[in-house]
């Protein structure tokens, strides 16, 4: 499939969900700003894809990237950002959402598992009670939590700030 066909309205994947829940299959969803791919989104994944048989990635919007990083964010935008991600393998569908968690489309996909990256524990994810609400689980994937997108620009304004 190609990536722009990856990419779905929440609407849209609704829909799609629950034929592949009728299918017996395991849905899973990663969430996240993907703003700079790195390596650690690559692992965090290709590791929630690991977990079931769906990986669905919900992007978090421009609006909600401000709100919740800083108001110079995002370097790359929505769009291209969610085709970036659609682009990987391990990804089945991706959808943007804004807020600043992303338990609308938990409540709206209802997916078997909820993958966080190592940053969080099973206890600290923000959105385990909605998860569990509904009878799925939450989970944790990835490797070490030693990259990041604020690092990452970092070096590049070091490397570049000088000529």
């Amino acid at each position: 499939m190609k990536p722009k066909n990856k990419i779905k309205s929440l609407q849209q994947l609704k829909k799609i969900v629950k034929l592949i829940k009728l299918q017996h299959k395991t849905v899973v969803l990663a969430n996240g700003c993907f703003d700079l791919l790195h390596v650690g989104h690559i692992c965090y994944l290709e590791a929630s894809k690991n977990m079931g048989d769906i990986l669905v990635v919900a992007i978090n919007n421009d609006q909600s990237m401000k709100a919740i990083k800083d108001s110079r964010r995002p370097i790359v935008r929505e769009k291209a950002r969610a085709e970036i991600v659609a682009s990987l393998a391990a990804v089945d569908y991706v959808v943007l959402f804004g807020g600043k968690q992303v338990g609308r489309v938990l409540q709206a996909l209802q997916p078997d598992i909820q993958a966080k990256g190592t940053d969080y524990t099973a206890d600290t994810i923000p959105e385990r009670n909605i998860v569990a609400s509904y009878g799925g689980r939450v989970a944790i994937a990835g490797d070490r939590k030693n990259h990041a997108t604020k690092d990452l620009i970092k070096t590049i304004i070091q490397k570049y700030r000088k000529g």
